[in-house]
């Protein structure tokens, strides 16, 4: 087992480990270890709500989380050697739930998936399921079950959903106005369009006083991606992958966390895929100058593993740019393309017994691949959803039978 460069007890919250991690992002957060180029080396992490979600048969946990002290990450990581304008290249070794077959914490033998209401951050699909609701899944080696959604079992790609370089203070001003600016324009809007910096709920690493003030005062939100890397939820990113990271301060202070045992692209849930606290073993190196040398300038370029469910047969449904609800056409919108997709799919499953939440959720956590189609085509453009026909334990394919309706109960909902 690699040397683990940083560790958390799982029964303790983050700003009560030995060394804290953080969960915002700024060039001032003090690095918590420091390693050579060609080191190899462990990183455990909290699960991203650092333990707000119970494994209970409740949604009330999910409907009340705290979103300002979220996502909790562990790090920063100093690359000796590392300059702006550098690429970090990392290797993912391995990755994987807490090394212990069942418990009370996340990752011991379980994790969680969760539709976000809302007033509280909302899903892809919030204007259709706008409460809150919960599952909770079942590890048993590579493969995951749940109580809440029965009649499916798969396996996991596990994957780090938030791994990043630490921003230089004027790429972070960057960030803030722009996104300032973006909430500007509809700043009463439900749920939010972005999330500013907020002090309460900030923790800062090992950061104390006037630094640790700052921190607070400016430090970015870990929820969205950005052109560090950060909240991709990249299900692909996993054993074997190569990431290559530009690097905007000495050190480069990689930090990440936000451990998922399986996800479908595009973590449709918000809190979409399967959330665990767990390990990731990690190879660093350096390619000077990397950034100017191939144009590596906004966002990481990653290199996928040879590691992915192998599913041979997919049930696929297709979307188009339209709002179906008053029949208003949007021009080339691939997310709008995208929703009707999802919602296509979640209407097919309700015909053989499942809620239209607990489909919802199989498609957040289930492997299956999201496609563009066409932008090209004015006004209209389409995205397809593939679902693995294999997951499911009966015969999910359209025939002349018809399909078999079965009471599949409910996922985990929220008291009144």
């Amino acid at each position: 087992m690699p040397e683990v460069i940083f560790s958390v007890d799982q029964n303790l919250p983050m700003a009560q480990q030995a060394v804290p991690g953080h969960n915002r992002w700024h060039p001032d957060i003090p690095a918590a270890a420091t390693v050579k180029p060609g080191a190899e080396f462990r990183i455990e992490c909290k699960e991203w709500t650092d333990g707000q979600i119970g494994n209970n048969d409740s949604a009330d946990d999910v409907r009340h989380v705290d979103l300002d002290p979220c996502h909790m990450l562990s790090g920063p990581i100093r690359i000796e050697g590392a300059e702006p304008g550098d690429l970090l290249v990392v290797d993912i070794l391995d990755i994987g739930p807490v090394p212990q077959t069942v418990g009370e914490n996340c990752g011991e033998g379980w994790g969680y998936s969760g539709i976000f209401a809302k007033v509280n951050g909302g899903g892809f699909l919030t204007d259709y399921y706008p409460e809150a609701y919960k599952a909770i899944w079942d590890f048993s080696g590579q493969n995951c079950t749940s109580r809440h959604v029965p009649g499916v079992k798969y396996t996991g790609i596990a994957h780090p959903g938030l791994f990043g370089t630490a921003p230089s203070h004027d790429l972070l001003a960057s960030w803030n106005r722009r996104e300032q600016a973006l909430i500007d324009t509809d700043p009463h809007r439900v749920p939010a369009l972005a999330l500013p910096p907020t002090v309460r709920g900030t923790l800062a690493g090992t950061a104390s006083g006037d630094v640790a003030d700052r921190i607070a005062r400016v430090g970015a939100r870990t929820v969205p991606p950005r052109e560090h890397g950060g909240n991709m939820d990249i299900k692909n990113l996993s054993r074997g992958s190569r990431i290559f990271y530009p690097v905007f301060v000495d050190g480069a202070l990689l930090s990440g966390g936000d451990l998922h045992f399986s996800q479908g692209d595009g973590e449709i849930n918000f809190c979409g895929a399967i959330e665990m606290g767990g390990y990731i073993d990690m190879r660093v190196d350096l390619i000077k100058g990397g950034m100017e040398k191939y144009g590596i300038h906004r966002n990481p370029v990653f290199m996928p593993g040879r590691v992915a469910p192998l599913y041979s047969e997919w049930l696929t449904f297709v979307g188009i740019s339209v709002d179906h609800r008053d029949n208003t056409n949007l021009y080339m919108d691939a997310t709008e393309a995208y929703r009707n997709a999802c919602l296509n799919a979640i209407e097919y499953l309700t015909k053989w017994g499942y809620t239209g939440e607990q489909a919802y959720l199989i498609l957040g956590t289930s492997p299956i691949e999201g496609r563009i189609g066409g932008v090209v085509d004015i006004p209209n453009a389409a995205c397809s959803v593939f679902l693995p026909t294999e997951i499911f334990d009966f015969d999910v394919r359209p025939n002349g039978d018809g399909p078999i309706y079965t009471d599949r109960g409910q996922v985990a909902v929220a008291s009144s």
